[in-house]
């Protein structure tokens, strides 16, 4: 009875985050009171919640202070607010894995967004990659969810379209043997608009509920584009802030129609720095580039010596740089959880936050942003809203790690705690709905 008339009320909640074209100020903000309206059920059916996992790529908390996401704001003031801490490296394959794995990416495998193994000698791994052989060394929640019965859909998410645990089948454009996906997935395309993305979101809640999802994930990667293009203050990011609220409005709104409620947590993979081409260390004057070939550049370079150069790398590479710090696979700093995994290069470079380490000297001047820095840098905080009848209201909490995101998932969706994991659902524990 009492998760009956919790999901009543929040599908009553969710009905008061429709906005105004002008968004209001952001300060202070209050809860919404709650607005009844014809919901779209089938005759006599009591909706149970659904949980849906939000991705908004590279979204900065402080975005939140630009007064063009009254939709965000309404949930952060009605529901739990933190600003994430990401895992390093701080880019986007290896921490949206994390957040559906609860590993860091030196154990779920996806170490970098371009990467080698010493087990598949003359491949990369890239973005675009969905053999399983690379994504297997860890499980993502659909997996878990869909053996225990528990209907999953995906929207977009990196990983989602791959059969986790199958095997490749050689010669076969792509077929694979045995493994797991969610049982609705997207092949990611970015010209589907986020208005797309929704539609199919509310699609599937509109489903007989048999055949309806209870764990969906929904990515939206327009604000992090504008990040890169123009740096964190640019014009373009507020205004792919405000697009991405609007979806969010839309979802919520959707929500409401259908008298679905949901647990809904928003989250970001990391956070963006401002870059410069004024601010680029060029490697190959840092040291020879007969001694080495690299496999990511950015804001940190991942490289492996060349056979037999090994001593005149590290006599240059070694030593110290402005604006670098290099370091031995075996001797990355112990607070980056990283290094371990056979697919981390034998050596590292991380460049401060905002510089750039590069193959060679810019030839022209260039602004920007980037991630994948050291994973403390509060430039890197990623948002962290979640919403629903699970959650308290007007909560906010401590700055956490992002490999908490999978356990709290598995307590929202019904799954048991998994053992061995980096994380746990302890930040959680008092926001969270008896």
């Amino acid at each position: 009875m009492k998760r009956r008339i919790a999901a009543t009320l929040f599908a009553l909640m969710l009905t008061g985050c429709a906005y105004p074209a002008t968004p209001p100020s952001l300060a202070p903000i209050t809860a919404p009171a709650p607005i009844a309206v014809a919901a779209a059920t089938m005759p006599g059916e009591t909706r149970a919640p659904v949980t849906i996992l939000v991705s908004i790529d590279g979204f900065r908390p402080d975005y939140l202070d630009r007064g063009v996401t009254p939709n965000l704001n309404r949930l952060r003031a009605a529901g739990v607010f933190a600003s994430m801490r990401p895992s390093f490296p701080s880019i986007t394959f290896p921490n949206h894995w994390t957040l559906v794995t609860g590993l860091r990416p030196d154990r779920n495998g996806i170490v970098g967004n371009r990467m080698e193994d010493p087990a598949r000698p003359g491949e990369t791994f890239t973005m675009a990659t969905d053999d399983p052989f690379w994504w297997s060394e860890s499980s993502p929640i659909w997996v878990d969810a869909e053996k225990a019965g528990i209907r999953t859909a995906t929207m977009f998410w990196p990983g989602a379209n791959v059969a986790v645990g199958g095997t490749l089948k050689p010669n076969s454009h792509g077929a694979v043997d045995g493994g797991t996906r969610p049982e609705d997935w997207q092949q990611f395309n970015q010209q589907v608009s986020g208005t797309q993305r929704v539609n199919v979101v509310l699609d599937w809640m509109r489903r007989p509920a048999t055949i309806r999802p209870k764990l969906v994930t929904l990515y939206f990667d327009t604000v992090d584009t504008a990040g890169h293009d123009g740096g964190p203050a640019s014009a373009g990011v507020t205004q792919a802030v405000a697009n991405v609220d609007a979806s969010i409005g839309m979802l919520v709104d959707g929500l409401a129609a259908l008298g679905q409620p949901a647990n809904l947590v928003i989250v970001a993979d990391h956070g963006m720095a401002a870059t410069s081409s004024t601010r680029v260390v060029a490697l190959d004057t840092v040291a020879d580039k007969a001694d080495y070939r690299t496999v990511e550049t950015g804001p940190y370079a991942s490289l492996f010596a060349v056979p037999g150069h090994e001593a005149a790398l590290e006599a240059r590479l070694l030593q110290r740089h402005d604006h670098l710090q290099c370091w031995r696979k075996s001797e990355i700093p112990a607070r980056f959880h990283y290094g371990r995994n056979p697919r981390v290069p034998s050596y590292l470079c991380l460049a401060d936050v905002g510089w750039k380490v590069e193959p060679s000297a810019p030839t022209k001047a260039s602004t920007g942003g980037m991630h994948g820095y050291d994973n403390m840098a509060p430039e890197m905080r990623a948002l962290f809203i979640a919403n629903g009848p699970s959650f308290a209201r007007g909560k906010t909490i401590a700055s956490f790690d992002n490999v908490a995101i999978e356990p709290l998932l598995r307590d929202l969706v019904g799954l048991p705690r998994e053992a061995g994991l980096d994380g746990d659902d302890a930040p959680f524990k008092k926001v969270m709905m008896p």
